[in-house]
Order: C-alpha cells, then sequence, then structure tokens
C-alpha cells in the first residue's frame, strides 16, 4: 500500500505526491481513509439496492472537479472521519450482517490501496458479498486492474462525450478519453452481466449518465458510443436528478435550472431508436 502513496497516480491527474509522508494530491485525500456515510441504500438501480438495499461506503474527497456535484461537503470540503484499514474492513462486515446485497464503495479510487486491504482482512473474517465500484468514470486502467478479483460490479458514470463541458464543469478536458479506456478495460475484466436467480446482477458493468441541462447533444453521443461500442455487454442508466445550486449563478448561469422533461424524454427516445434495452430510466 505504501508504495502506492509515496508517488500517487491512481488517478488521471497523476500528480504523483507522497501521501504517505502527509502530503495531500489534487483530490485533496491524505494516507489515512476518510468515510463520511456508512449504511444500506435503497435508491440505487434495482439490480443493485435489490429488496434489502446495497451497502454503501461514502468516501470523502474525490479526484474530479464537478461544479454541480451533490455530496460537495464530502468531494470538496472532506467531510468525515479518519478510520484505519481494520475498521473499513469492518465496517463492510457489519453491512453484511445488516443485510446488504453488496459492499458499494462510492467515490473510492483515492482510496485503493488501503481498500484492497481492508477487503482481504473483510474476506478472512467471513465477508461474502460483492463489490460495487461505484466511481465518476475518470479512471486509469491500471488502476483498474488493481481490482481484478476483488471488484464484481463497475458503476462508472460516463459524464461527457466531449472535453469542452468536461473542461469547464469537471476540470478535466481529458475526461472523455480517460472514461473510455476505463469502461473498456472494466468489461474487459468482468466480461458480460450476469444476474443471479433474485435479479440482482452479480458481475459485470452498469454505466451512468446524469443529464445535464442543455446538454442534450452531448447525451446522445454518450449514449450513441455506449451502445454502438458494448451494445448488451452492459446496462446504461439515465439519471435525470441533476439539482442546481444557487452557488452556480455567477460563473454557470446555464445550469441555475433543472433538466425538463421534453430534454429527458428526447433522450430517453433516442436510446430506445438506438435499440438500447438493458437500461434504466427514471
Amino acid at each position: 500500500m505504501e508504495r502506492l502513496l509515496e508517488h500517487c497516480t491512481l488517478c488521471p491527474r497523476r500528480c504523483g505526491v507522497n501521501r504517505a509522508a502527509g502530503e495531500r494530491g489534487c483530490c485533496g485525500a491524505g494516507e489515512t481513509v476518510r468515510v463520511a456515510r456508512a449504511a444500506l441504500h435503497p435508491w440505487e438501480e434495482p439490480c443493485i439496492s435489490g429488496s434489502r438495499g446495497s451497502g454503501t461506503v461514502f468516501f470523502s474527497h474525490c479526484t474530479l472537479g464537478c461544479v454541480f456535484c451533490q455530496n460537495a461537503p464530502l468531494s470538496r470540503e472532506g467531510a468525515g472521519l479518519e478510520i484505519g484499514t481494520g475498521r473499513l474492513g469492518e465496517i463492510f462486515l457489519e453491512l453484511q450482517a445488516q443485510g446488504a446485497h453488496n459492499i458499494n464503495l462510492v467515490t473510492p479510487t483515492h482510496y485503493v490501496p488501503q481498500i484492497l486491504e481492508a477487503v482481504a482482512l473483510a474476506r478472512a473474517d467471513g465477508l461474502r458479498i460483492p463489490f460495487v465500484y461505484n466511481c465518476g468514470g475518470y479512471e486509469l486502467p491500471e488502476t483498474v486492474a488493481l481490482l481484478d478479483g476483488t471488484v464484481d460490479l463497475w458503476l462508472p458514470d460516463f459524464k461527457y462525450a466531449q472535453s469542452r463541458p468536461a473542461a469547464r464543469y469537471s476540470a478535466a478536458a481529458d475526461y472523455p478519453e480517460r472514461a473510455l479506456e476505463a469502461i473498456e478495460a472494466m468489461v474487459r475484466q468482468t466480461g458480460a452481466p450476469r444476474f443471479g436467480p433474485d435479479g440482482l446482477l452479480q458481475k459485470g458493468v452498469l454505466v451512468r449518465h446524469l443529464l445535464l441541462p442543455g446538454q442534450t447533444a452531448d447525451a446522445r453521443a454518450v449514449v450513441e458510443y455506449l451502445y454502438h461500442t458494448y451494445g448488451d455487454r452492459i446496462w446504461i442508466s439515465l439519471m435525470n436528478q441533476y439539482t442546481p445550486f444557487p452557488r452556480l449563478a455567477g460563473r454557470f448561469p446555464e445550469l441555475c435550472r433543472r433538466v425538463t422533461k421534453r430534454e429527458y424524454h428526447a433522450l430517453v427516445d433516442y436510446a430506445l431508436e438506438l435499440g438500447v434495452e438493458n437500461g434504466f430510466i427514471q
């Protein structure tokens, strides 16, 4: 673990700071895991949450800088508690004991080395449920490879097909290229989706896209790429719960409104016209 933190290149920022010596990278994370919340979560896609809920662990800090982030106190301000890898493993086991269908790691990339240690400890003590890697899609294939054999379900975003909105809204002009590489690595690692007899996804990739106001054309490009590239080898979730915040009014007035029904329905209709069947809509 320490080797990966001494020159941190876990995400595409590749800032190279020595987190083991107390330095903090672009994401804001140091050497110790910081967790904001751990609980059963019933509002993921049905094949993730099931009837009892997904055992979500919300990590503090983030490798992206999305101006519209709904969890800014966690991602930007680092709200949460610092815990050791042993305690993290205990949390996984506690969620399993509460009936969680899976362990859902939310925004985990900057803590991959610590997570790997915690998973090994928890599995040695009886953890048996699948792991979900719930991320923003801004990943490196090398980091995806580190998680081979640990992650069962990949749940990445594919936020942008074009670099201009990626740079403006997430400070990551290279987001489209990095997300495409990461999703390819995820699909190659897990293969086609596999469901259990209870209808829960046991293995595979489910890609999410949050529609932003005025970004229907970019959203269509996202769906078109995913479907034409992967077909039924992945599932796609089209989300419409974008929430505007007053803090955006000054620099991002175009984001100071909700997505209209017309915008969202246009995206859904386009996906159906393409032939998308393995998907979720809201």
